[in-house]
């Protein structure tokens, strides 16, 4: 991987945000994000966050970091709002909190209280002691990540440049165990998240930059070392069977179903997609779980599988049993929550064609595309990590924890009122 950085662009960073009345930190970076972002191996759609630490006018330790609904390649002032450092910093030796008083903590730490919900993660980058943070799901780094008893090749390949963080689900819980970990390596330059992705951070914006670019390309080593490929993002090649297409819109497209009042789907075959798709034991690969945690949200547990040849009444069939198998799901996990869990609706975002591609469906199109592009990363990731060895992301009972995590529970109470 190589890096973006350029001096004569991340000084025009620097002079817009000087005349916008920002700091030159602010300047470097909403740079340093966008080039992250830029790199679809790095984050996609939301994914990943960053963070700056500045004192203000009036002596007060501030911290921007990105905020709801804000993706890092597009990312402007208002993407990166800031919050006060004093009261999170309170919460490292307080009392445990749930992560919906997380939030609230965090929204009545803004400085603009019209801003967005800072990040879910924005606790352990106010605890790291470095101006600049900057967190990826980089595609390399998945596809260690998710291998099993990773933490000794971790320490070979990276040796205490990196300190190791067994999962813990995003919020205030990683915060906490994260920071405690960083405080037994203190002179570590990142982190490295089990199953979740890679944190770096330095005093200076192009230092914490191309620790990321670094750590990643090591990560690409190491796969290369082993005889495995990892390809680049890849256009959408194979053709398209369009029959089979509308077969899957009629089939989705009524009553009880979330997309009732139409859908919308995105359809992908690359060389990528394809040996994924032809793989043999493709369902009990797909039934595993997702490259990252968070995929969870957009793209549910796990695809549904069908041949090529699908007919109707086998599209029917197999929405079926993908509903059966996800009312099970919830029903193993939802008992042993603290508090009541409402279901979601039991269709799959993510249909495999067996040697074929993928669709990924959505309410809308960008819904769809932002599906698509997830299935592309984390194919490709899925193919390295089982070429490195075995792809094991995050077990059940956690992947339901996130799909069914309390700050995505409170959205549906608001919605259904």
């Amino acid at each position: 991987m190589e890096s973006r950085w350029n001096d004569e662009t991340a000084a025009r960073y620097v002079e817009a945000a000087l005349a916008a009345g920002q700091s030159e930190a602010l300047g470097l970076r909403i740079y340093t994000s966008r080039i992250i972002g830029g790199d679809p191996d790095l984050v996609l759609h939301g994914g990943g966050n960053t963070s700056i630490k500045v004192t203000s006018e009036g002596g007060e330790a501030l911290m921007h970091i990105k905020g709801s609904g804000w993706d890092l390649d597009t990312i402007e002032a208002p993407g990166l709002p800031a919050v006060r450092l004093e009261p999170l910093l309170e919460t490292r030796n307080g009392p445990r909190l749930s992560d919906p008083d997380m939030v609230s903590l965090l929204r009545a730490s803004l400085i603009d209280a019209d801003a967005p919900n800072p990040s879910v993660e924005a606790l352990l980058h106010a605890f790291l002691p470095f101006a600049f943070v900057d967190h990826t799901h980089a595609t390399a780094i998945l596809a260690l990540a998710d291998q099993p008893d990773m933490r000794e090749t971790v320490r070979r390949i990276y040796g205490e440049r990196l300190a190791y963080v067994p999962y813990v689900m995003p919020g205030f819980d990683l915060s906490i165990v994260a920071d405690r970990i960083y405080g037994e390596h203190p002179g570590c330059e990142g982190l490295w998240l089990e199953n979740h992705g890679l944190f770096t951070f330095a005093d200076d914006a192009r230092a914490s930059y191309e620790l990321m670019i670094e750590f990643v390309t090591m990560a690409e080593q190491e796969l290369a070392q082993k005889g495995v490929a990892l390809s680049g993002p890849q256009p959408s090649d194979g053709p398209e069977d369009t029959a089979l297409r509308a077969r899957l819109e009629t089939a989705l497209v009524c009553d009880g179903s979330p997309f009732a009042k139409g859908v919308f789907l995105d359809y992908r075959s690359t060389d990528a997609i394809r040996a994924h798709a032809d793989k043999a034991d493709l369902e009990e690969i797909s039934l595993r779980g997702t490259v990252t945690p968070d995929h969870v949200i957009r793209i549910k547990p796990w695809p549904m599988v069908i041949e090529a040849d699908a007919d109707a009444a086998a599209i029917d069939a197999a929405l079926a049993s993908y509903a059966e198998r996800y009312r099970a799901y919830f029903e193993r996990n939802a008992i042993r929550t603290s508090e009541p869990k409402q279901m979601l609706d039991v269709t799959p975002r993510v249909v495999l064609v067996r040697s074929e591609g993928v669709y990924a469906l959505g309410a809308s199109a960008k819904a769809a595309i932002i599906g698509g592009d997830l299935c592309e990363q984390a194919t490709r990731a899925i193919n390295a990590a089982e070429a490195y060895g075995r792809f094991t992301p995050i077990g059940e009972a956690d992947l339901f924890d996130m799909e069914y995590w309390s700050l995505e529970q409170a959205k549906l109470q608001v919605a259904s009122k």
